[in-house]
């Protein structure tokens, strides 16, 4: 066997092992938060040694870090990625916001959607983590307000749609039901935020795209 050959082979070993520890920290923290994790808890979890674990990861905090990254990573899988291919419209705002809907209801990770609760965790500190947490914020807002604006020069938006309020306000529908549901275990909660964010939308979309949003019933 070459030296290249073992070298790959311990390298995808590695890699193995980064994506075990990842999907077992990402679920810890969507329930315990970021601070739940550490790289003894973990190796003693997953049965890996602790050396090991610390080589892939070096620290609590880049372990922290690594585990924000692969949350983004699943995040854009389950609700960014699948509407990318969608024509700039309505139609694609509402898919997004029903993606998020579940990703959220089908507890992709088991404490709800990952991004809120390690928000409530970090809002108000500093650091690394704060900053990483923030930015994935900033990033989902700009990405949902660039949505609602590609819809507007579309056509599909009245001209006037003010798209950093209704961003917003779609925004905190979604969460809303995230937190309630976690908190008291309804489901119910999901579709009310589907209602409400059909009929937001379907105020600020032109009657021309109207039919691109569904109208759940009441």
């Amino acid at each position: 066997m070459s030296g290249s050959t073992k070298t790959d082979g311990r390298v995808e070993r590695g890699n193995q092992t980064r994506r075990l520890v990842l999907a077992r920290t990402m679920d810890i923290a969507s329930v315990e938060g970021l601070e739940g994790l550490s790289l003894g808890r973990i190796a003693t979890e997953l049965k890996l040694s602790k050396s090991g674990v610390f080589a892939l990861f070096g620290s609590k905090e880049e372990l922290q870090l690594a585990t924000v990254r692969a949350a983004a990573a699943v995040f854009a899988r389950e609700v960014v990625i699948p509407v990318a291919e969608l024509p700039p419209g309505p139609g694609r705002v509402w898919a997004l916001c029903r993606n998020w809907l579940a990703y959220s209801s089908g507890r992709t990770f088991r404490g709800g959607c990952f991004f809120h609760a390690v928000t409530a965790e970090f809002d108000a500190r500093t650091g690394p983590v704060h900053d990483a947490v923030a930015q994935a914020r900033v990033d989902w807002v700009t990405y949902v307000e660039r949505t609602i604006e590609e819809g507007r020069l579309a056509g599909g938006f009245v001209e006037d749609v003010d798209v950093p309020q209704l961003a917003f306000e779609i925004i905190a529908l979604m969460e809303s039901a995230n937190a309630h549901s976690v908190l008291l275990g309804e489901t119910s909660v999901y579709a009310r935020a589907e209602r409400g964010i059909a009929r937001r939308l379907r105020v600020e979309t032109t009657a021309e795209a109207r039919d691109e949003v569904d109208s759940p019933s009441a």
